[in-house]
């Protein structure tokens, strides 16, 4: 078994932050909801045993790659979003616990988390993400905030009684401010900073939070009945429709590597334009 630590030259573990990450991310979260009620309608054991078994699966795969791949970091990450989405229902289906409650539980879970990483490693930002032990810390995070945006995101549906669109509609303009706050920072901070800046560590992680309620609520308007504020295509025919989708983008990065930084730090369309730049 390999150590949790290793050299702080190792490389990155996690992809570089580009518009294709949270693309792959916001449809992850819409095919994870939608994978996940499709099972649950046919048997609860049978999500269960997917969501628990195939997020088994796809985390010792993770670690036993010493890099960050396309294949096997996005295979987690739908894995993550099928078990969060199950984690949630079983939260408030079989433990009948409310969605207020349970949001606020799995909050203060991923706060624990947070506190927990960043007292032991000093820093949250996902650049950082070179050791196992920190990838563990990563891992966790965000299963926490799977849960919590699978939470919200029926919270706000369900309890506060804005339907899947709205919901979906109010998630998205969040997070566009969440992004126009990052550019405003970023824009005034020495690119060596940038990512490890406090408040650009913290606008990611609120957007990441985000995007799960965004792309649950979305999937949820295309595939639940008109009865549900949905428009009734079905859970299974949209989590397939989002599955190949994320198929096609993971597979275009897994050749163009467009989200794997050099040795010098840069992606190809930066070492590219570097490399056109007069002298």
């Amino acid at each position: 078994m390999p150590s949790l630590d290793a050299p702080s030259d190792a490389p990155v573990r996690v992809p570089e932050i580009t518009i294709y990450f949270w693309i792959v991310k916001i449809l992850t979260t819409g095919a994870g909801e939608a994978i996940s009620d499709s099972l649950a309608h046919i048997n609860h054991a049978l999500a269960a045993g997917v969501g628990g078994v195939g997020l088994i699966i796809a985390l010792v795969i993770q670690f036993r790659i010493r890099r960050y791949l396309a294949w096997t970091y996005w295979f987690a990450v739908l894995m993550v979003a099928i078990f969060g989405t199950m984690a949630a229902d079983v939260v408030h289906d079989g433990l009948h616990i409310g969605y207020l409650t349970s949001t606020s539980v799995f909050a203060v879970a991923l706060l624990v988390i947070f506190v927990w990483w960043h007292r032991g490693e000093h820093t949250l930002s996902i650049h950082s993400i070179t050791t196992r032990r920190r990838e563990v810390f990563y891992w966790a995070t965000v299963i926490a905030t799977f849960a919590l945006g699978t939470a919200a995101g029926d919270m706000t549906a369900d309890t506060f009684g804005w339907g899947y669109l709205r919901s979906g509609i109010v998630f998205a303009v969040i997070i566009a401010l969440v992004g126009i706050v990052y550019y405003l920072v970023a824009r005034n901070t020495p690119r060596e900073r940038r990512y490890d800046a406090t408040s650009t560590v913290a606008a990611f992680w609120f957007a990441y939070i985000l995007t799960r309620p965004l792309g649950a609520s979305f999937a949820d308007w295309f595939g639940k009945p008109h009865e549900k504020t949905g428009l009734g295509y079905g859970d299974g025919t949209v989590g397939l429709v989002m599955l190949a989708a994320i198929v096609i983008v993971v597979a275009f990065l897994a050749v163009t590597k467009v989200d794997v930084p050099d040795e010098n730090g840069r992606l190809p369309e930066q070492a590219l334009m570097a490399e056109r730049a007069p002298l």
